[in-house]
């Protein structure tokens, strides 16, 4: 069932008033930060050696903050460091000490996942400001709202990648804080901070900067219980990668602050090209022109690196767009097809830019394989060596053309007719890409404005101001005299000044305030300059005074908290998703709370009926995601009249604190509860019952329920893991031709499909509501064994999630966990009759991940 959004395209919504958009580039190591800032970004995001997303970047190191941060503001760029993970308990005191590195180094600002370090980091350096990082998975300004309500203040954050710019302009109306969008690069297929594939499959969680890429590989569709051919489509979950440059001024027209470039794994060579790229579009934009993405700056960002370019979702959602499945890694650029395989060498059809020396790769749709490829060693054209092609500069579209490479190095008889060719390098751009950041001179100016003012027999002063209004004033060391011949005009101080060499300024303008003929000597003019420019830069690499509350931290954790009282016998609820489920639950009986959670949002109202006055608890649970109009989502739960609301996000706990303030609000695995502060945080403003992190193994959740009540804990014992929670929705791209829900036909309402991948697992695959997806493992998983350490913890509440499971089903796992909750058998001897009669077995999951 589909609610109508509200605020549909045609609503009238206020725009926020239009401002320059900083360019934000990736700094994976020092020279990628060279590359940016010397090719015009305004702003650059690295990571620390913990507590960042890519972790499998270089990163650096908290006790380089000092010096990295001086040069960055010396030229005028600003940094933000990357603290967007989530934190276990045992390592707040380590955060809290990279909080304090940051505020003290003069860092402008955060990106923080975790609510809790975004409480800390308030408290402890309050004058360092707190960017919600996409992993927080902010989608509306219900989001924004939520997280204020919980006290947290943020000076900006970053939308999710699956906002169009509809959602985003009603995000940016009904919200204060500064919005930064991704503009280019990778593409993520599930929403940030709510993937726990890499979790699932091998303990390396996307939300501690381990994704192990599940996303990239292929997968086999299973339709109703068979394969489905879909040819050469085989990577059903990789996404294209964002560009939206001619999204700019549209972007810019709405209020959005920062337009984010993705790639802190990626080359110097590929931030020097997007982000020279943006640059143009962001100065075309608010020159009056629209952006236009001319043909060799898309061959330079394709080569650079590409899995083939796509709008993302910032035009509205289209499902056949943003996955192909025929590729998950970078193909560069498209030059052609094979006509004719020789034995040293091929005859092909070539479209796009060649010449020798490029390195090219034979692509007959099996990428998963190692492809034929090499550099261009000769190239002929009817007979006649050329050195190369290219259909703008040739005036011809496209040739046919023998290419030779070096000997040897292909096998060409794994070469055939009709491969598709790529250009994966091409050393003349990438030799100048380099230079446009090389070391030894400074490439990209920032802006000053200079005022001279003097009189005769005065000291001449001369006063610059950068872009952030910063001045410096130096005074002459010797009066000025009166002219005889040749007095100082503007035009001759603006020549002086303006001579700023390999300086980080370019002067942009000066005025002058003279009174009389005045002179003074050009070496003069030069030594004032010099020591303007000296002053100016020193002020810039000062880092801001700032305040530190250093027992925060300590006061955080010894405020008392209102005590919940634990049931004296440990309890089991269950989480159903069909009707049958929910039957099977009731009839069995002892149940504590029954969880509901349907594509169909009208079957809560039926599973209220289902479910006695004088029964288990009923409490439906909000999707995952709550996008901008889709507040209807939750009022439609409430309909139901609930016991009590199992809550996945904040934008759902922010409408129901206005639609039903007194209604009982359970927190869900999706808040991201990983340490006690985020625990304290939510429970205090009445999320009395926790659900711990999917994240955390049985070591970090025991020692989380040593700094905050095990009594506020339902930990689910066994499930599904939900991996991928995706606004792609498989059942529209690969089996309909639809765009969206509006005429994709539904697919998911008359078919099951699963993905099976190369082990053989068919990871069953669901729609919600708001038809986004998430793909189950297909294992369950099984905390039984670590039931024994959880209850002398003091946890005496537990959960079991269905899927697909019968009412047989349901009836056993009901049996067999209540067995071991009242003590009639133990974990281990669960545990190895789960092993024993599951048909795929079963797994102990992210509690017995290290």
């Amino acid at each position: 069932m589909l609610i109508e959004k509200e605020n549909e395209p045609g609503t009238a919504l206020a725009p926020r008033a239009q401002v320059r958009p900083e360019i934000l580039a990736p700094a994976g190591t020092e020279e990628m930060m060279r590359a940016a800032v010397e090719n015009g970004a305004d702003a650059v995001y690295f990571g620390l050696q913990q507590f960042n997303a890519r972790l499998r970047a270089n990163n650096f190191a908290a006790d380089d903050l000092p010096r990295i941060m001086a040069w960055l503001h010396e030229r005028g760029v600003k940094g933000y460091v990357t603290l967007n993970t989530l934190v276990f308990s045992e390592e707040v005191e380590t955060a809290a000490e990279a909080l304090l590195a940051c505020s003290n180094a003069g860092v402008d600002a955060v990106l923080v996942q975790d609510i809790g370090i975004a409480e800390l980091a308030n408290r402890l350096v309050p004058d360092l400001p707190i960017h919600a990082s996409t992993q927080m998975t902010v989608t509306s300004a219900e989001s924004v709202h939520g997280i204020e309500a919980l006290g947290i203040q943020l000076e900006r954050v970053v939308a999710a990648r699956e906002l169009s710019r509809r959602e985003l302009k009603r995000m940016g109306a009904d919200t204060d804080a500064e919005i930064e969008v991704f503009v280019h690069g990778a593409i993520c297929v599930a929403y940030s901070g709510q993937c726990l594939t890499s979790e699932a499959l091998g303990g390396r969680s996307a939300n501690r900067g381990e994704c192990a890429q599940a996303c990239r590989l292929p997968y086999d569709l299973i339709v109703d219980g068979a394969q489905k051919d879909l040819g050469d489509l085989r990577y059903l979950l990789s996404p294209k990668d964002l560009s939206a440059f001619e999204d700019i001024g549209d972007l810019t027209n709405i209020g959005i602050v920062s337009l984010k470039i993705e790639g802190r794994l990626k080359s110097p060579q590929y931030v020097a090209a997007t982000v020279k790229a943006y640059r143009k579009a962001v100065d075309e934009a608010f020159a009056g022109t629209a952006p236009k993405l001319d043909e060799e700056s898309r061959r330079m960002l394709e080569m650079t690196f590409s899995r083939g370019l796509t709008g993302g979702y910032i035009h509205e959602t289209n499902h056949q767009a943003v996955v192909e499945g025929r590729f998950p890694k970078k193909r560069g650029l498209y030059l052609g097809t094979v006509k004719h395989v020789q034995r040293n060498g091929v005859v092909a059809r070539i479209e796009g830019p060649l010449k020798l020396g490029d390195g090219v790769v034979f692509d007959g749709g099996k990428v998963d394989e190692d492809e034929e490829g090499g550099r261009l060693f000769e190239m002929f054209r009817t007979g006649t060596s050329i050195k190369s092609f290219d259909p703008l500069k040739d005036d011809v579209p496209s040739i046919e053309a023998v290419l030779r490479f070096g000997g040897g190095k292909i096998n060409f008889r794994k070469v055939n007719e009709g491969d598709r060719i790529w250009k994966t390098s091409d050393p003349t751009m990438d030799a100048e890409l380099a230079a446009s950041y090389a070391e030894g001179r400074i490439h990209h100016h920032r802006p000053v404005r200079a005022h001279v003012a003097g009189a005769i027999g005065k000291p001449l002063e001369l006063t610059l101001t950068d872009e952030f209004g910063r001045t410096a004033t130096v005074q002459d060391t010797h009066p000025a005299e009166a002219a005889l011949k040749r007095p100082l005009t503007r035009e001759v101080l603006a020549e002086q000044v303006g001579r700023m060499g390999n300086t980080p300024f370019i002067l942009e303008h000066l005025d002058a305030t003279l009174h009389g003929d005045v002179m003074v000597p050009l070496s003069r003019l030069n030594e004032l300059r010099r020591r303007a420019v000296e002053e100016l830069i020193a002020k810039r690499r000062t880092p801001p005074a700032r305040r530190a509350h250093t027992t925060a931290l300590v006061e955080m954790r010894s405020a008392t908290f209102e005590q919940t009282e634990a049931p004296t016998t440990p309890r089991l609820s269950v989480l159903c998703r069909s009707l049958e489920q929910v039957r099977a639950s009731v009839a069995h009986g002892g149940i504590h709370t029954i969880y509901t959670d349907f594509e169909d949002i009208r079957l809560h109202k039926e599973a209220r009926e289902l479910i006695p006055r004088d029964g288990p608890r009923f409490a439906p649970a909000t999707l995952r995601i709550v996008k901008p109009g889709e507040a209807g989502f939750v009022r439609v739960l409430l309909q139901s009249q609930p016991d009590a609301l199992l809550v996945r996000n904040l934008s759902s706990w922010h409408i129901l604190r206005a639609e039903d303030p007194g209604i009982e609000v359970i927190a869900d695995y999706s808040m991201n509860i990983a340490n006690d502060l985020t625990a304290r945080l939510l429970h205090r403003h009445g999320f009395h019952v926790l659900t711990p992190s999917y994240d955390l193994n049985i070591t970090q959740l025991l020692e989380m329920m040593k700094r905050a009540p095990a009594s506020w804990f339902e930990v689910t014992l066994h499930q599904y893991m939900p991996m991928f929670h995706m606004e792609h929705c498989v059942f529209c791209r690969f089996l309909s031709d639809g765009t969206d829900f509006t005429n994709c036909g539904r697919p998911c309402e008359s078919h099951g499909i699963a993905l099976r991948d190369r082990v053989g697992q068919e990871h069953p695959v669901k729609a919600d509501a708001g038809c986004r997806n998430t793909v189950f493992n297909a294992i369950p998983q099984s905390a039984s064994e670590y039931l024994d350490q959880m209850l002398a913890a003091g946890v005496r509440q537990f959960r079991a999630d269905f899927l697909t499971d019968d009412a047989a089903q349901v009836n056993a796992v009901i049996d067999a966990y209540s067995s071991v909750l009242a003590g009639r058998r133990s974990g281990h001897d669960l545990w190895r009759s789960l092993r024993a009669t599951s048909k795929l077995g079963v797994t102990r999951g992210s509690l017995d991940h290290e």
